[in-house]
């Protein structure tokens, strides 16, 4: 299962009571020093929302990986520092589901199919001033990066929320609200839901 959503949209929450085994992809952030790391527009600021700073090669690996093995090593991330702090085990035993959730989940649409690994794709949507609020307050408790860089973040996700929600529907993902969510997942638990509704 993949979960992808806006930043903020309560991505992480919906998964930890889910009751499924998680797989963080906001682990495969590339590392600050990375020179491929893409800037926002007239800024020098990273854009750590575009696809671009994330690693989906090693991502699908991992869950390949998981869906072959049920287990697999992955990175672990500390978002305020930018860097890779290590590594650990994700073991899913032999659950037959896992939720891979991150705001790049829906980048993997496509190839998870390919692979024949894919039982659903959601996409979280909270409406933008939900949204703006749950991560602002999320980011500056866990003194993700600077008070200034976050709210200049912060009103320009605002403003591309629904275009990003746009982006990852088009991708596949089904846009949804939280109870919905944790519907589709209950049904693809218990072997109700086998493909991804597509983008029409």
């Amino acid at each position: 299962m993949l979960l992808c959503g806006p930043s903020g949209s309560g991505k992480s929450l919906l998964a930890a009571h889910s009751g499924l085994p998680v797989l963080r992809l906001d682990d495969f952030y590339k590392e600050g020093t990375d020179p491929t790391l893409p800037l926002t527009p007239q800024s020098s600021d990273i854009d750590w929302d575009h696809p671009g700073s994330w690693d989906a090669d090693a991502a699908v690996a991992a869950i390949t990986e998981l869906c072959r093995a049920g287990r697999a090593q992955v990175p672990v991330y500390d978002i305020s520092r930018s860097a890779r702090t290590g590594e650990e085990t994700v073991d899913i035993g032999r659950t037959p589901l896992f939720l891979a959730e991150g705001i790049f989940a829906a980048e993997l649409v496509a190839r998870c199919r390919e692979l024949g690994v894919l039982a659903d794709a959601l996409c979280l949507s909270r409406g933008p001033v939900t949204t703006f609020r749950r991560r602002l307050v999320r980011d500056l408790r866990e003194n993700r990066k600077s008070v200034s860089f976050l709210l200049r973040r912060g009103w320009r996700l605002m403003r591309q929320e629904r275009s990003v929600i746009a982006r990852q529907t088009a991708l596949g993902a089904y846009a949804c609200d939280r109870d919905e969510a944790m519907g589709r997942l209950a049904a693809a638990a218990a072997g109700r839901c086998a493909t991804v509704r597509t983008a029409a």
